[in-house]
């Protein structure tokens, strides 16, 4: 890479200073300090004498009447600081084994509670009760365990010191959960084992605990240690649990063993075609182990990382990679301690990712993702107040089949190399205020050299090393965070190449001069930097400001996440805000933010400013309305490898108004519109609706629809032309339409046998007109074709023909047609704890032609009769725990 120009301060001064100086201010707040201290709310958990309590939710065992009565309940929402409607009474036991929670929750009217069953971790609407213990007492993170009046059990791990953010549900210990509703309310009883728990070896225990109850029906939420909503912090306002008197945490040996079998039909299969292979068999065992009292090994031989819920169907038509959702369970499981802060140098999905290359041939069989041999992770925190988090991953050598009919000869293409995985985030929390610093590290090593034409794809070596930071002050009601880390990557010089040339990119640029492209290059390396403060607390006002960089030898797509490079971004917010109720309101928000950018060559690529209103009104329904204005800036992306082009400032408005979450019947309805001032213009509109016509029965349907009209979509790029380094940059109007419904049918025979549907039909349509090629660099300005002397017919299959002078070229016909079905349904049964049992039937059909026809809502309907794959699974598992 070549030398890079240093950044233009005049040309930065407005926000970049503006950004730092207001770093430098939240640096020394001036403001009384306001320490927040955990709750003086304590707890009494006492030791059973005689025979334990049957897990049943009645609470009719003569043991609960050893334990004293917690019932010390206050409004969190909707009038916080009040007293509870209704009563609620907790008590606390324990043996040496586990921990008991028995729970009464009066109700003045029984009817009323809602009692909506659904799987494990949904609990939909139903009336809950969550218990959370911090078992390190570090103030910051903590494991919950819920109960529905259904019995539904729901438990999850808080990874920091916040409610909502840092919660993974995917965390799944085995305990057992019931509850039970009777003429005086409803009870819950809870068995919580200690091997299930990490806490420090010690004769007597001290736990951070809280204890919360929802009632969906009042959207009233009550704790035993009141939370200020206008305040930060979750675990650290914890009251404390006492009385637990030698007890340890001895975690055994768990084994989950699986067996599996598939039955595949596809569409459209030759009965020539050798590949057909419908039925699969496939076995492997996951194996979880304490490591101490405070880390656990997971490790998987043969992993099933299937995904039960496909992505959802897209046409896109940019130049960047979509980015899905994590949803296999080894992965999300534990993430927030893998993932950091800050840079996405960490993007799961890559290990076990479909192959990079491809094969051809009269039949080809190509593996739809790379088989995962192995993988493991230690996870966990340590009395010091470390947290650590590792992955090692091997997945294999992937070959495509192909068959030649002529010669009858099989053959085998390498289409992806081993490939070795290995992350380590260590983070450390310091002082009273909970303030971090934390390291990560990943690599990833492909043995390319063994197959041929591979090692040109595809860096033989990725690494990335980085540390971030949050510093709290004032119990978090002010914090600078940020980070720096830097990358490499190596390999022969046709793949670093490839990496020269990508949309992240794009250093062959014909007008760049603070980057060189080098075809010869076999390494490159990059770094990544940011500094951010915030006012996350405060009844009023709430602000912040970010200024992120990313040099233009940055990477990190081996292992993480990336879409763009060569940046130099700056953000700020102010939110006003009211969090208690008023005549019309029950809280108000009221936000400014901008944000935009630079390249470093000093170029202003993007500069927007927007205004977000939230309301929740006294029925606590909620609306919401965002105001966004974009201004033009000189974008080095638009044209994919060519010159600046000058980018479309524009306008747009979206709302959303939903009903309360917690109502029998949800229902949300959003539009927006935006245009720019070269004739695009998209609007849309969507609504959601979920009824819950018995606790047994869920449906909703979430219907979308878009249309509009680009008015620079990038087409190609050829040679010729003058007026832009010999090459055309053709554009072209697209008007675009699409329309989505998303369909959810769940019944729960019990909280442990539960039938789920989903079903999206999905269609879209794409019509190209008015192409033109960009008639100056740094302009926006199109040499529309059929005008300006040219020339342009098209055929009867949509190629356009273009002639310039002497010169004449093809178009293919870009329009098109889409019509996707997606579907599946799903048997979940937990027939003992922690062993599961899946039966999943998938459905993916899709047809495409090129009429690029406007849909029509007929069309919809139409989608089920396309063309395509059936797919039915069986699996099984069986949790085995292996000694004490």
């Amino acid at each position: 890479m070549g030398s890079a120009k240093s950044l233009s301060i005049n040309t930065l001064s407005i926000p970049i200073w503006a950004a730092a100086a207001a770093c430098c201010f939240l640096v020394f707040p001036t403001s009384h300090r306001l320490e927040a201290q955990p709750s003086s709310q304590k707890a009494l958990a006492t030791r059973i004498e005689g025979v334990v309590p049957r897990i049943d939710g009645r609470m009719d065992d003569a043991a609960w009447k050893q334990a004293p009565v917690i019932d010390d309940f206050t409004q969190q929402r909707p009038n916080e600081g009040s007293k509870p409607t209704e009563r609620t009474e907790i008590r606390l036991l324990y043996d040496d084994g586990a921990l008991y929670v028995g729970a009464r929750m009066y109700r003045t009217d029984p009817s009323k509670i809602s009692r909506t069953v659904t799987r494990r971790d949904g609990m939909g609407n139903a009336e809950r009760l969550v218990i959370t213990l911090d078992t390190q007492l570090d103030r910051r993170t903590g494991i919950g365990f819920g109960i529905s009046a259904a019995g539904v059990m729901s438990d999850f791990r808080h990874t920091r010191d916040d409610d909502m953010g840092g919660r993974e549900s995917q965390y799944d210990p085995v305990w057992v959960g019931r509850a039970t509703v009777d003429s005086a309310g409803w009870t819950a009883e809870m068995r919580i084992p200690f091997n299930q728990l990490r806490f420090p070896a010690a004769a007597s225990q001290v736990w951070g605990l809280q204890l919360d109850r929802w009632m969906s029906d009042k959207n009233e939420d009550v704790q035993w240690a009141l939370i200020p909503t206008r305040e930060t912090g979750y675990i650290s306002r914890f009251g404390t649990l006492e009385g637990l008197e030698g007890v340890v945490s001895t975690r055994p040996v768990e084994l989950t063993p699986y067996i599996a079998g598939d039955a595949t039909r596809r569409a459209g299969i030759n009965a020539a075609d050798p590949f057909n292979t419908p039925f699969q068999g496939r076995g492997g065992v996951d194996v979880k182990v304490g490591l101490g009292s405070n880390l656990t090994l997971d490790a998987s031989i043969n992993p099933d990382f299937g995904q039960v819920e496909a992505d959802p169907a897209e046409v896109n038509l940019s130049g960047f990679e979509t980015f899905f959702e994590e949803r296999r369970p080894f992965f999300t499981e534990g993430s927030e301690l893998l993932r950091g802060q800050g840079s996405q140098h960490f993007y799961s999905r890559r290990i076990g990712a479909p192959p990079h290359a491809s094969a051809s041939g009269d039949f080809v069989q190509t593996p739809r993702a790379s088989t995962i041999l192995g993988s493991a992770k230690v996870t966990g925190r340590t009395a010091s107040r470390l947290s650590i988090g590792s992955l090692l991953a091997v997945t294999a050598a992937e070959y495509a089949r192909t068959f030649d009919t002529t010669s009858t000869q099989h053959g085998r293409v390498a289409v992806e190399p081993r490939t070795g995985y290995g992350l380590l985030r260590l983070q450390q929390e310091l002082g009273s205020q909970a303030s971090t610093i934390g390291m990560s590290a990943t690599l990833v090593r492909r043995d390319v050299s063994s197959l041929g034409g591979i090692d040109t794809l595809l860096a033989r070596e990725a690494y990335f090393i980085g540390t971030d930071w949050r510093l709290r002050f004032q119990q978090g009601k002010y914090a600078i965070s940020g980070w720096f880390g830097v990358s490499h990557i190596a390999g022969d010089s046709m793949a670093i190449a490839r990496v020269q040339r990508a949309p992240a990119r794009f250093f062959q640029r014909p007008d760049i001069d603070h980057v060189t492209y080098d075809p010869s290059r076999r390494t490159m390396s990059g770094y990544t930097a940011s500094l951010r403060a915030d006012k996350d607390a405060g009844r009023r006002i709430l602000w912040g400001a970010q200024v992120l960089m990313e040099s233009p030898g940055y990477e990190v797509n081996d292992f993480g996440r990336l879409q763009s490079t060569d940046d130099v971004e700056y953000n700020a917010d102010i939110q006003i805000r009211e969090t208690f109720p008023s005549r019309y309101l029950r809280n108000w928000r009221l936000g400014f933010d901008t944000r935009g950018a630079f390249n470093y060559d000093g170029q202003h690529q993007e500069n927007n400013w927007n205004q977000n209103t939230g309301l929740t009104f006294l029925n606590f329904w909620n609306f919401n309305l965002r105001t966004s204005f974009s201004f033009p800036g000189l974008s080095d992306a638009l044209t994919r490898g060519g010159p600046y082009m000058r980018g479309i400032g524009g306008f747009r408005q979206d709302a959303r108004l939903n009903s309360a979450f917690g109502s029998k019947t949800f229902w949300r309805v959003s539009a927006g519109y935006g245009q720019d001032k070269l004739g695009s213009f998209s609007w849309n509109t969507g609504a959601s609706l979920t009824l819950r016509p018995a606790p047994r029965w869920q449906v909703s349907v979430e219907p979308n629809y878009s249309n509009g009209v680009e008015s620079r979509q990038y087409v190609t790029s050829l040679a010729g032309g003058s007026r832009t380094f010999g090459t055309r940059y053709i554009f072209a109007f697209t008007d675009r339409t699409q329309l989505s419904t998303r369909l959810r049918l769940n019944y729960a025979f019990s909280p442990f046998l539960t039938l789920e549907g989903y079903a999206e039909p999905f269609i879209a349509s794409g019509r190209f007109f008015n192409y033109g090629e960009l008639d100056a660099p740094r302009s926006s300005v199109l040499r529309t074709y059929g005008s300006d002397g040219t020339t342009l017919s098209r055929d009867s299959s949509g190629k356009a023909t273009i002639r310039d002078g002497t010169d004449s070229f093809t178009l293919s016909n870009r329009d098109f047609n889409v019509r996707s079905f997606r579907s599946n349904m799903v048997l979940r049964w937990e027939w003992n704890p922690g062993s599961t049992l899946f039966l999943v039937w998938q459905q993916n059909r899709r047809t495409t032609d090129s009429n690029g026809h406007h849909i029509r809502l007929g069309d919809l309907f139409q989608t089920t009769r396309a063309a395509g794959d059936n797919f039915l699974s069986l699996k099984m598992t069986y949790w085995l725990p292996v000694g004490g």
